[in-house]
């Protein structure tokens, strides 16, 4: 009896439109929060020299990155910020596809 209405007209339900719209904005504060995380313990300075008495070539560490270990979770969770947002906007080309194949 209430099934005459035409997909058009049908609205989903506000949870799903809210679902929708929490997973894209935490993804995005998780991964700027990731890179303020980065960017703040970025000035972590690791002295370190070689000695090698039997050469006569000094060692030099070029080519070579150190992270302290606050870039490094800041960095990690970055990535779990950027994973959601891919994994948001993989659902959305989904859901689009998936409705455009129902439609025709």
């Amino acid at each position: 009896m209430g099934e005459n209405s035409t997909p058009e007209e049908h609205k989903p339900p506000k949870p799903a439109r809210l679902a929708g719209v929490v997973l894209p904005v935490t993804g995005l504060a998780v991964a700027l929060a990731g890179m303020i995380i980065a960017w703040i313990n970025r000035n972590t300075y690791i002295g370190w020299f070689s000695y090698a008495p039997l050469s006569n070539q000094p060692f030099a560490g070029t080519g070579m990155a150190f992270l302290s270990p606050g870039t490094q979770a800041g960095l990690a969770i970055a990535v779990v910020g950027l994973l959601m947002l891919a994994f948001w906007a993989g659902y959305r080309l989904g859901q689009k596809g998936r409705r455009a194949r129902r439609d025709s």
